[in-house]
């Protein structure tokens, strides 16, 4: 199937119309009516719903959706990576949510280039869900995530058991400080502490907050190893009696994606994690 046409739908269901779409994809709407035409004919299935408010997804429209994006996605990727590099055999995807980039993922991929000296890396930095619908898609090798959702075919294994505690800086603990660390952290902390549930300041990245309480004062709950340099130097100090958070680490990938290569990969990850063991100096010059 032509990828164009996969697009073109896709543009459509996004701009909600043949007119739109046609107009951001600097095509004629004859040419659009066409190609969802030829499309329809290739699933032999109506995909839109055409009327004076534009068009709208037929059931087996939304169903499609999934495998458009997968096609134009996966065909995205093959121009990346195609042809390889001179002197590269493969291409390893590999991804992390934001809080895990800096040292974690920069600490891999480096010793990655060492261990693995004939491919390329390519690396993705973004929230867990999108990490793993591109799991899924096969856009990305393997990806470490805070909360995997399990699904068939995808192997997940639990790399660090952090705790999240509460800390504070020295000598000017308040504002509170609301760091948004998922669903089962959100649960769980509103349930300890119901009088914090709604603070004054809040964070939804771990790394933004912790400079803020550093800059500005503040409290705030973080991972073990981000804060333990800043507990050590008296910057900050630990809230005793508070509630702890388990926050564990996990790794995925695809069970059919798997190979020599990536399981080595795995092999560097997990290698780098029991050699460093501090990661909170990395964020700010006051260490």
């Amino acid at each position: 199937m032509d990828i164009d046409l996969a697009r073109t739908f896709l543009e459509i269901v996004r701009s909600g119309s043949l007119i739109a779409a046609a107009e951001r994809l600097h095509l004629t709407q004859t040419a659009i009516s066409a190609r969802v035409q030829n499309l329809e004919g290739q699933l032999n299935c109506k995909l839109l719903v055409r009327n004076r408010a534009g068009a709208r997804p037929t059931a087996d429209g939304e169903a499609f959706i999934a495998y458009a994006n997968q096609l134009v996605q996966t065909w995205e990727a093959a121009q990346r990576d195609l042809p390889l590099l001179a002197g590269y055999r493969n291409v390893l995807h590999v991804g992390g949510e934001l809080s895990l980039c800096n040292p974690l993922m920069l600490h891999w991929v480096r010793r990655l280039r060492q261990a693995l000296p004939n491919h390329a890396v390519r690396t993705q930095i973004g929230d867990g869900a999108s990490l793993q619908r591109q799991l899924e898609l096969g856009v990305l090798d393997a990806a470490l995530v805070f909360q995997p959702l399990y699904s068939p075919g995808l192997q997940v294994e639990q790399l660090l058991e952090e705790k999240l505690i509460l800390v504070r800086l020295a000598g000017r603990p308040e504002p509170y400080v609301y760091i948004d660390w998922g669903e089962d952290f959100r649960r769980q902390h509103d349930a300890a502490l119901p009088e914090q549930a709604k603070a004054a300041v809040g964070f939804n990245l771990g790394p933004l907050a912790l400079q803020f309480i550093l800059d500005s004062g503040g409290s705030g709950y973080f991972r073990t190893r981000v804060v333990q340099s800043y507990l050590d130097s008296g910057v900050l100090e630990r809230v005793e009696k508070a509630p702890e958070f388990s926050f564990p680490t996990y790794l995925l990938y695809a069970r059919e994606r798997d190979s020599a290569s990536l399981q080595q990969a795995f092999e560097v990850l997990r290698e780098v994690i029991g050699q460093d063991t501090d990661w909170s100096q990395r964020w700010s010059p006051i260490i």
